[in-house]
């Protein structure tokens, strides 16, 4: 048994199947299809002014039109709609110029280009018909071509002199144009490197010497302002200045210094006070029995003055460190006239 499939519509078909005793459908041969389609060119509605673009689309009602053909191919109709006014458009198939043909209902537009072929072709078309009839139209038509052909020619001609005189190029010199511009190109981009390598070392130098004033500033301001000397031996007379605990620069602790010596002053100074100090001297001693003993009235006086001579010269430098000290060499001092003026 065969079984029959159709490619198209892939149905089943039976064995016995006779497509001539299918019943054929009485329909009219202008009947209307509903098609979907775009509009074809720019046009605008004669009742309401309102524009449709190309590209539009519509729900079109098609049909063939009757009695047209062109060269065996059939001519199509095709029904829109205005999108504003609801206003019926229609336009047909044109197969000789393979475009649209407006018919009713709207306007084309922007067809200027579409005139000027038809215009063309409408010549052409008469000068045909006139040269097959009068065979001296078609010799004036060749002459009048050829020389307009010629005058063409030679304004191209003339037109390629021009242009081969103005433009007469040296690929040699535009060679070299081009290596010197590169070349001052590459030493202008040098000359900026430098530049900014220069620009950034001097900023950091400038920061660095920044850097070491501030910090010299510092040390500076931290070490201790040495006592300004008009003489180099006014060091020996002036004190060295302390610490808050009491040591000196050198390292050695000063002594410490009492309201009243800084008003008065000390006692063993070279002032006149430091003359009175003196050292005390000894007690003497009996003589012994067969020594000669000289005259206490004689030379009391000398001895003493000479004794207070030599116990100036030797405690002279000496400085008492405090009051008790020389009040008891001062006192040391009376007790040894006294003694003496007693004997």
């Amino acid at each position: 048994m065969l079984t029959l499939y159709s490619i198209d519509t892939v149905k089943y078909y039976p064995p016995d199947f006779d497509p001539a005793k299918i019943p054929k459908l009485k329909l009219p041969k202008d009947r209307q299809y509903v098609v979907r389609l775009m509009a074809p060119f720019n046009m605008r509605c004669k009742t309401c002014g309102e524009y449709i673009y190309k590209g539009k689309k519509f729900n079109a009602r098609k049909e063939t039109v009757m009695n047209e053909l062109y060269m065996g191919l059939p001519i199509f109709r095709f029904y829109i709609k205005c999108t504003r006014c609801l206003a019926e458009i229609t336009f047909k198939t044109d197969p000789e110029n393979t475009d649209y043909a407006m018919e009713h209902g709207a306007t084309r537009n922007f067809q200027a280009e579409k005139l000027l072929e038809e215009e063309e072709k409408k010549i052409t078309k008469d000068r045909e018909e006139e040269e097959l009839n009068n065979p001296m139209k078609v010799l004036e038509n060749r002459t009048r071509d050829s020389k307009m052909e010629m005058e063409v020619l030679e304004n191209l001609q003339e037109l390629k002199e021009l242009n081969q005189r103005q433009a007469s190029v040296d690929f040699e010199g535009m060679l070299g144009t081009y290596k010197e511009l590169e070349q001052r190109t590459k030493e202008q981009e040098k000359e900026e490197d430098e530049r900014e390598t220069r620009e950034m070392l001097e900023r950091a130098l400038v920061k660095r010497l920044r850097d070491s004033d501030s910090d010299s500033d510092q040390e500076n301001s931290s070490r201790p302002k040495k006592p300004s000397t008009d003489r180099p031996t006014d060091i020996l007379t002036t004190d060295r200045l302390t610490d808050p605990q009491g040591l000196s620069v050198g390292g050695v602790k000063k002594a410490k210094v009492e309201s009243w010596e800084r008003s008065v002053g000390g006692l063993g100074g070279g002032g006149v006070l430091g003359t009175l100090v003196v050292r005390k001297k000894p007690v003497t001693s009996v003589p012994k029995p067969g020594t000669t003993v000289t005259p206490a009235g004689s030379n009391t006086q000398t001895v003493s003055k000479a004794a207070a001579t030599v116990l100036m010269e030797a405690t002279k430098p000496i400085t008492a460190q405090n009051g008790s000290s020389s009040l008891s060499l001062l006192g040391a001092y009376s007790d040894s006239d006294d003694s003496n003026n007693s004997e």
